[in-house]
């Protein structure tokens, strides 16, 4: 039987946290699911669920700085499938960042560079694209996660989720021998306020201990399969779900999750 779900917060969420520390933690996951090829499990059950709604583009929903989106893009061309097409949102876009991301990828990523709100997403954006949520749902109190699962369902095509972890706070330690050196390696990659991030990282422990806190807390914040299809339950039986889990380095274990009109 899994934990009890906590809603308890991350420094990655607050908002009077410094850029440089949010953008520490973000950026040095995404190198960590990078270089532990962490996504790589979720090609085939996105692309069966792909084939099942008949979609062959993405709407990513709360996609940040847009790195697992990418990363996806990546895998997908490097196990030899043709990816979706992404086109990534977020409620605060980041379209410096995503410029990026869209560049190195030419005609597998795009952005919408407004805010997309993922409870009421606009008709001509949610139009034949299956609705992605990586690594992000876990963020959401309930009412407002089963706001965004509801939209993607009576709106959308469809929706899939997925996280780098299941309800179980040692799970988190399976990501340390990726993470670690990409938290350490980050002042060295980032584009931004770098000697902030030096302070943080090389001249004291303050980025490996938020991050250690964001990762135990995100492993205690994460919604279980059966939570999902309870959130979707009241929609009634119109809609099929599936789940599956995959796995990478060390025994790390993470779940996906879809839905869609039967």
């Amino acid at each position: 039987m899994p934990l009890p779900r906590l809603q308890l917060f991350e420094f990655n969420d607050l908002a009077f946290v410094p850029a440089a520390v949010r953008d520490t933690v973000v950026e040095s996951l995404g190198n960590t699911l990078a270089w532990g090829h962490i996504l790589s499990g979720l090609v085939e059950p996105l692309e069966a669920c792909l084939a099942a709604t008949g979609c062959r583009e993405v709407l990513d929903i709360g996609s940040g700085a847009g790195r697992p989106a990418a990363i996806l893009v990546d895998e997908f061309r490097r196990l030899g499938h043709a990816p979706p097409r992404f086109l990534l949102t977020d409620l605060h876009p980041r379209p410096h960042d995503w410029e990026v991301l869209a560049a190195e990828r030419p005609g597998d990523l795009a952005f919408e560079p407004t805010p997309v709100d993922a409870t009421a997403v606009p008709a001509h954006l949610g139009r034949g694209r299956l609705r992605t949520i990586i690594n992000v749902l876990h963020h959401l109190p309930p009412e407002l996660a089963r706001a965004v699962l509801h939209d993607a369902l009576l709106q959308g095509e469809g929706v899939f989720v997925a996280e780098g972890f299941e309800r179980r706070p040692m799970g988190f330690v399976t990501m340390w021998p990726t993470g670690l050196p990409a938290l350490l390696a980050n002042p060295l990659l980032t584009r931004r306020d770098r000697l902030a991030k030096i302070a943080l990282t090389w001249v004291t422990p303050a980025a490996a201990l938020i991050g250690l806190w964001d990762g135990l807390v995100s492993t205690m914040r994460i919604y279980t399969p059966d939570d999902l299809r309870a959130m979707i339950a009241p929609l009634g039986p119109d809609f099929v779900c599936e789940a599956g889990h995959f796995e990478y380095l060390l025994g790390g274990r993470g779940y996906w999750f879809s839905a869609r009109r039967r």
